[in-house]
């Protein structure tokens, strides 16, 4: 079998992790808990991997999108405990079975819920309850938690863990606003929702954006997400990034002027005074988007950057090194600390979550320290 070496791959600097955490963490009191999402694959960087990472660095929950991926963290041996943020209604048997925690947005969910708990007897199963503030995507609204009260009054199934909102522009100061009357909403309607049931739930609402920007607001626990990636909310912060997308020259041509062209659709041209280029085991298939082909984006080949050249390929890409030293074997960072992420995410006109996740489970995920 080859080495890793062989292969493309991202890396992920543990160092880089660390620090980051430790850079939230710092932002926290000591008693507010810390939530790591890891869903979308730990957006891109691999679940199981940086699950493992954020239990040792000692973060109090995980979170996970879909409980398809709590059960596999649990199968990887993951033991905190884990939220699953759409939890649906089809799969309840199966977080019964792996001791995953549900979100709850709507009324129908919790009486399918506790439906299923009842006819297993199960008594006290912790739930996370989803307030609507103005996101608008899940959540209870105002008008609706009359019946939600109503309900968890007379249910001895279900325990309410916490209760969480979700900030729609934490990271924009001109809808700092918006921001402020969401988190006003949301202390009423926790206050609410703890005089219903007797007890109080953890509180949670910051994101990322929100640990940064409204570190007065932390109440019980947050949720950090793309910040423990290397992205901050603040200009003035600059995180280190964790994963770097790293691919080794196939093979180098040098081309003279009529020789043809380069890749598909005749795109990539040959200078007169001749191109040399080396092809990578990167395409779109890999999550290199085909509008950073034809020159618009270049990659770091051995501290030098070496433009595209031609349309990017399923599986290959080609870049223009005539000028730089480099031969079969060397290695191509496609992003990382240079280029980065965001430099890659503004070429496309989106966010980096978006290049992140982009990445399939086909290209390996290494741990490293640098």
């Amino acid at each position: 079998m080859n080495s890793v070496d062989d292969f493309s791959r991202l890396e992920l600097n543990l160092n880089a992790c660390m620090g980051n955490y430790r850079y939230f963490r710092s932002l926290l009191e000591q008693e507010t808990k810390m939530l790591v999402l890891v869903k979308a694959n730990a957006y891109g960087h691999g679940a199981v991997e940086f699950a493992s990472m954020m239990q040792r660095a000692g973060a109090d929950c995980l979170a996970v999108a879909l409980p398809i991926e709590g059960m596999e963290l649990r199968k990887a041996g993951i033991s905190l405990p884990i939220l699953v943020l759409t939890s649906g209604t089809d799969f309840f048997e199966e977080m019964i079975e792996y001791r995953l925690e549900p979100s709850i947005p709507n009324i129908e969910t919790l009486k399918a819920l506790v439906a299923v708990l009842d006819r297993h007897g199960v008594k006290d199963f912790p739930i996370h309850i989803k307030m609507d503030t103005g996101m608008h995507r899940l959540g209870f609204m105002g008008s609706e938690l009359p019946e939600l009260f109503g309900f968890l009054k007379g249910c001895d199934a279900v325990r309410v863990k916490s209760v969480f909102s979700h900030l729609a522009a934490a990271e924009d100061p001109a809808q700092d606003e918006f921001t402020l009357g969401q988190i006003e909403m949301f202390r009423r309607n926790a206050e609410e929702l703890g005089e219903a049931i007797g007890y109080k739930p953890l509180w949670h609402i910051l994101n990322s954006a929100g640990i940064e920007r409204f570190p007065q607001f932390q109440f019980d626990m947050v949720r950090l997400g793309i910040g423990i990636y290397g992205i901050s909310a603040l200009p003035s912060v600059h995180l280190a990034p964790v994963a770097s997308l790293k691919v080794k020259i196939l093979q180098i041509k040098t081309l003279k002027e009529g020789d043809g062209t380069i890749g598909y659709g005749r795109w990539g041209q040959i200078a007169p005074e001749g191109t040399t280029i080396a092809t990578i085991p990167c395409g779109y298939a890999d999550g290199l988007d085909r509008h950073l082909g034809r020159g618009n984006a270049s990659f770091s080949v051995n501290g030098h950057r070496a433009p595209t050249i031609g349309n990017i390929c399923m599986d290959m890409c080609m870049l223009d090194v005539t000028g730089i030293p480099c031969k079969v074997g060397d290695t191509v960072t496609i992003f990382g600390s240079d280029p980065t992420v965001s430099e890659i995410a503004g070429i496309l006109g989106t966010i980096p979550y978006e290049i992140l996740t982009s990445v399939p489970r086909r290209i390996e995920r290494v741990v490293v320290k640098i």
